[in-house]
């Protein structure tokens, strides 16, 4: 089974920050993907811009060295490399100034796609936003794409919509999360509503309950000083673990097309209920063998930020009351793992007298690493002695299942730009949702601060503050393993 390569409408694509860490990682080596693959049409344009005055050669220079670091094997293709090396240009600016504005608006197209990535801190949007209107640089079909964070809470987040509102429509801004743009998630859509056999059990009736767990073995390292502003629960729980939580949640939508899928989602945002301090946990790494502590990482001997969070969320609509919905991540853990849990109850009458223990179904879906899904089913033990029966899992590791085919998966960023460019929403946060996600957050965060709550402390290498095994403990419940 092939991979289909739809090319994209010829684009000129200008990405503020175009030196940074996301540009070197992810952007450019993504591009370059996706115009060897003949995605991206050999008349589409990238334009770097940023305040070092490093000229288009010195820029094709980094992108060529930021492709041989963090490239795939496609980075041996030296002819396709410099061709299209030779699709970058770069423009030195001053985001809140006005040196450059005039160079950079000189390389725009007419009749092309528009889009503009501001890989910058949120403080710059405005400044941007303003300067492309003004020097008539954007255009009515234009596109941008902000990263996060998007906002820090509720106020901010709301005067950033407002910001960036009064210079692009609704259907002009990009709200960019990686974690939408993974095979995996969208695959897990494609679980729900493409088979039969999932959708009448995907509700309080035969769900127990559902884990999310996104767990990091990288401390904060060269990100101390934002991530002590931010914690875990801004960095991870607002954003990445609320979109995922949203999609296992949602109702199926009328169309898979934009607004309906974003109205769904934010209807469960909506439907989220308080949660109170006792079902929160809070962790903070200690040093060890691993390296430092998270204080000595931060710079702040004395910082009450949080490198773990788990929560006990509950969804209060008819398909998921009464069902618990578990969030954890952090860093410093055992492993590196990105899974959801779908764990269903157990069987209403016990058949077989010579198995003494529950069994339960549970689907699991990795996003990383072995991207795949695998399904738990109960089956008898092989062997004389009785009905003995065991659990195994029917897996469905994408590199098994896809061969060949798995080694091409294209990379989140490399999907989402390539949406920026169709025009495609579906996979983008809306406004509402941002707002909606910090008015869930907001009082928790501030509960916090209010009463001065200090984070657990836990080992480098384990699975988070044993506080954390409480909070599912007093449920009847236990977590799953963190392994890679």
């Amino acid at each position: 089974m092939a991979s289909r390569i739809i090319p994209v409408e010829p684009f000129d694509l200008v990405i503020f920050g175009g030196t940074g860490d996301l540009a070197r990682r992810k952007v450019i080596p993504g591009l370059f993907r996706r115009f060897r693959a003949g995605q991206m049409t050999g008349d589409s344009r990238v334009v770097g811009a940023a305040r070092a005055p490093l000229g288009t050669d010195g820029y094709r220079d980094l992108a060529r060295a930021a492709v041989a670091e963090f490239g795939g094997p496609e980075k041996a293709d030296g002819a396709a490399l410099d061709a299209f090396l030779g699709r970058l240009d770069y423009v030195s600016i001053d985001a809140t100034g006005e040196g450059g504005w005039a160079d950079l608006g000189g390389l725009m197209r007419e009749g092309v796609v528009r889009a503009f990535y501001l890989s910058v801190a949120p403080n710059l949007f405005g400044a941007i936003a303003e300067r492309l209107q003004g020097h008539a640089i954007a255009d009515a079909g234009s596109r941008i794409v902000v990263e996060k964070p998007f906002g820090r809470d509720l106020e901010s987040a709301r005067a950033l919509n407002r910001t960036l509102a009064s210079h692009f429509g609704e259907g002009q801004i990009y709200r960019i999360d990686h974690y939408l743009g993974k095979e995996t998630v969208q695959n897990l859509m494609a679980v729900r509503f493409g088979n039969v056999l999932f959708e009448p059990l995907w509700n309080n009736h035969y769900v127990d309950h559902i884990e999310i767990t996104v767990a990091e073995t990288v401390g904060v390292e060269g990100r101390g000083g934002y991530y002590d502003q931010a914690g875990a629960m801004r960095d991870m729980v607002q954003n990445h673990l609320m979109q995922l939580l949203c999609l296992i949640a949602m109702e199926p939508p009328s169309r898979f097309e934009a607004d309906a899928v974003r109205d769904e989602k934010l209807k469960v945002i909506r439907a989220l209920q308080p949660v109170p301090p006792h079902h929160v946990v809070r962790g903070q790494y200690e040093a060890g063998a691993q390296g430092p502590g998270y204080r000595e990482e931060a710079g702040d001997g004395r910082s009450f930020t949080e490198s773990f969070v788990a929560l006990r969320v509950g969804v209060a609509n008819w398909r998921w009351q009464g069902v618990p919905f578990y969030l954890r991540t952090g860093k410093r853990l055992r492993a590196r793992m990105s899974e959801i849990a779908v764990v269903f109850k157990d069987v209403p009458h016990r058949l077989f007298e010579a198995d003494g223990k529950g069994h339960r179904n549970v689907l699991a879906i990795r996003l990383q690493p072995n991207e795949g899904m695998d399904l738990t089913v109960t089956i008898k033990e092989p062997g004389p002695g009785g009905m003995r029966l065991v659990d195994v899992p029917l897996d469905m590791t994408f590199a098994t299942a896809l061969g060949a085919e798995a080694g091409d998966v294209t990379d989140a960023y490399e999907r989402l730009i390539m949406d920026v460019i169709r025009g495609n929403q579906t996979l983008f946060m809306r406004g509402d949702e941002v707002e909606a996600a910090w008015a869930w957050a907001d009082p928790i965060i501030q509960g916090w601060e209010r009463r001065h709550d200090v984070p657990k402390p836990y080992d480098q290498g384990s699975a988070g503050p044993s506080e954390a095994s409480t909070l599912l403990g007093r449920d009847g419940r236990s977590w799953r393993e963190i392994r890679g």
